[in-house]
């Protein structure tokens, strides 16, 4: 009776042993770039990196104003995100080290996400909740008048100084 039972809970075990391996939350793409930023009030922004440029947006249903933002020179860049909607939003970044994003950020709540853009080109951003970025709500950052210039007139860029662009 007993040898009957061997396989079964041999089947058993290696089931259980597979599904505790790993998970998969949507937290990392596998790229090993982590989130960088939490949602926060206005008040309560992250502290650019010294010397980053920084990129003010505006997240609505369903669009991010300027889409196409630019800055002039390549290295850390702060986006300044403001939810001006009615339902979460978040913005991730494609850099050139892999993405990062801010977490859900609540209508009325502002976030800040720092990045380094550390290589001239054009990098895709959206909003990475639902379907947001297939309803429209996705962009492209200039970096250094780099890429094939799509998306380089309309944007705002930072001055000199490393001031805010404009919404």
């Amino acid at each position: 009776m007993y040898p009957a039972r061997l396989p079964i809970v041999a089947l058993v075990t290696g089931v259980l042993a597979l599904a505790g391996c790993g998970s998969d939350d949507n937290d990392d793409n596998g790229s090993g770039a982590a989130k960088q930023s939490t949602a926060a009030d206005t008040s309560a922004q992250s502290t650019p990196a010294a010397g980053a440029q920084s990129v003010k947006l505006s997240e609505t249903e369903f669009k991010i104003t300027p889409a196409d933002p630019s800055v002039k020179k390549a290295g850390p860049v702060t986006f300044e995100v403001t939810n001006d909607g009615q339902t979460d939003h978040a913005l991730e970044v494609e850099g050139p080290s892999g993405e990062a994003q801010t977490e859900t950020i609540a209508p009325g709540k502002s976030a800040s996400l720092n990045i380094d853009l550390s290589k001239a080109g054009t990098y895709e951003m959206y909003c990475p909740i639902g379907n947001h970025k297939a309803m429209g709500m996705k962009g492209d950052v200039v970096v250094g008048g780099g890429g094939s210039g799509s998306g380089a007139s309309g944007g705002s860029s930072t001055d000199d100084s490393g001031g805010a662009s404009a919404y």
